[in-house]
């Protein structure tokens, strides 16, 4: 039964260049973003992207695929088990 519910997974993959132009894979959703952090469901888990002047130039979530543009200086994952967890807010969640 577990693998029928990984074939409808997506492969998870984060591709930088020169820690100014980001693309990835296997998205599930943008939950927020500003100028300095963006915050993604993956396949992965939660991924917190840090930076300045960050951009989300193109976004196809029917593909899953999201490509960021700006001063990337920190990537962050934590654990998927946690969304909707106890009422608890997103970033509760994430430093946890």
């Amino acid at each position: 039964m577990e693998e029928l519910t990984n074939v409808n997974k997506r492969a998870h993959k984060l591709m930088l260049n020169n820690r100014r132009t980001c693309n990835l894979t296997g998205i599930n959703d943008v939950l927020s973003f500003d100028e300095n952090e963006i915050i993604l469901e993956t396949e992965q888990g939660m991924l917190m992207i840090k930076g300045n002047e960050l951009h989300v130039s193109r976004l196809t979530l029917d593909k899953g695929e999201v490509d960021v543009d700006g001063r990337v200086d920190s990537f962050t994952y934590s654990e998927q088990a946690g969304i909707g967890a106890k009422g608890e807010s997103l970033l509760a969640r994430l430093f946890k």
